[in-house]
C-alpha cells in the first residue's frame, strides 16, 4: 500500500508540474480556461469552466465548484489516463430533464501544495503538539511533500474560492449567486475540503458531495488522531440540515479500504444532527476502488441529489 501511495503521489505531481496548455476535450458543451488564476491567498493555478450545450446569457445556471480540476473531463489529458467525465454525466442528466442545468468550475490542484490546500485546517489545529508530530511523521513516510512541519492552508484555499474565484464567476458567467444554487464536490482529499467548505461557509454553499472522503488525513489508521478530530469538528460545525445537502460515499478497495469504519461514525453523527433522506445520502459500494473511473461510474448519484428540480 505504501509503495502504491508513494508512486501515485509522485506521478501526479510530475504531471501537474508538466501540465499541458491545451484544453481538455469534452463530449458535450465547451470549456474556457483561466490560466494561472492569481490569488493573494494561494499559489496561482488553472481554472477550467465547463458550460453545457446551448449555454446562453439569456438564462441563469447553478454552479458546481470541483477540486482536482485537471482530472474532470478528458482521460487523455490526465496523469493516469482517467477522468470523471463530468460533461458526459451532466449532459445525460440534463437530457432526462431530472436536474437543473449548471456550469462546472474545475479548480486545478496545486501539485505539491495539494495536501496542505485540501486538509481541513481547524481540526488539525485542534490537535496537541505531539499529535501534530505524529501526523507530520505519517505524511513524511507516505512521501507527501512536507518541509519541516506539515501546515494546512485550507482556510486560505477556501478564501480563494469564496473571496476571489466566486466573485469572478458570478460576474463573468450567467449564474445564480445564492447558496441554493452553489455547490462543491471532490473526492479523496477533495472530499475533505468539500466537507470543510460547507461547514466553514454555510451561507455560500448549499450542498457538498464528498466521494471517497479521505478521513484518515494521512495514509494509515494506526495511532492516527485525525479521524476523531474531524468528527469532533463536524459535531460542532455541521450546517443546518434544513437548508443544506451533504453526500458521502466510499468503496472498500485500494485506498478506499481505510474509509468505511470512519464513515459509519460520521453517519451516526449525521443522524444525531438531524440529517435524513431528504438532505443527506451516504453510500457504501463494495468492490469499488479509489480512482476517477470509480467516481465517474457513480457521479450521476450526487449530481441528481444536489441539482434535483
Amino acid at each position: 500500500m505504501k509503495k502504491l501511495i508513494s508512486a501515485v503521489i509522485v506521478l501526479s505531481l510530475i504531471f501537474t508540474a508538466k501540465a499541458q496548455n491545451t484544453l481538455p476535450k469534452v463530449v458535450h458543451g465547451k470549456i474556457e480556461r483561466i490560466e494561472n488564476f492569481e490569488s493573494k491567498y494561494i499559489t496561482s493555478r488553472n481554472v477550467d469552466i465547463w458550460m453545457p450545450e446551448g449555454y446562453s446569457q439569456s438564462k441563469k445556471y447553478s454552479v458546481l465548484y470541483m477540486h482536482d480540476g485537471q482530472m474532470l473531463f478528458d482521460p487523455e489529458s490526465s496523469w493516469n489516463k482517467q477522468a470523471w467525465n463530468v460533461d458526459d454525466a451532466a449532459s445525460k442528466l440534463f437530457q432526462s430533464n431530472k436536474i437543473k442545468e449548471f456550469i462546472v468550475v474545475g479548480i486545478w490542484n496545486g501539485g505539491e501544495t495539494r495536501h496542505a490546500d485540501y486538509f481541513p485546517q481547524k481540526p488539525f489545529e485542534s490537535l496537541s503538539n505531539s499529535q501534530r508530530d505524529t501526523v507530520n511523521a505519517q505524511l513524511k513516510r507516505s512521501h507527501v511533500p512536507v518541509k519541516k512541519l506539515f501546515s494546512p492552508q485550507s482556510d486560505n484555499y477556501l478564501k480563494f474560492i469564496v473571496e476571489e474565484l466566486k466573485p469572478y464567476i458570478d460576474k463573468t458567467y450567467s449564474v445564480y449567486a445564492d447558496k441554493e444554487n452553489t455547490f462543491v464536490m471532490g473526492s479523496s482529499m477533495g472530499g475533505l475540503i468539500s466537507m470543510y467548505a460547507i461547514c466553514e461557509y454555510p451561507k455560500v454553499f448549499g450542498g457538498a458531495a464528498c466521494l471517497s472522503t479521505h478521513w484518515p488525513g494521512t495514509f494509515t489508521l494506526d495511532n492516527n488522531p485525525i479521524p476523531d478530530a474531524f468528527i469532533k469538528y463536524l459535531n460542532k460545525n455541521l450546517p443546518n440540515p434544513k437548508s443544506h445537502k451533504i453526500y458521502f460515499d466510499s468503496g472498500d478497495e485500494t485506498l478506499d479500504k481505510l474509509y468505511p469504519e470512519i464513515q459509519k461514525k460520521v453517519d451516526r453523527l449525521m443522524v444525531k444532527k438531524g440529517y435524513n433522506e431528504h438532505n443527506w445520502i451516504t453510500k457504501f459500494l463494495p468492490g469499488e476502488n479509489h480512482s476517477e473511473n470509480a467516481w465517474s461510474k457513480r457521479l450521476y448519484i450526487p449530481l441528481e441529489f444536489l441539482f434535483k428540480k
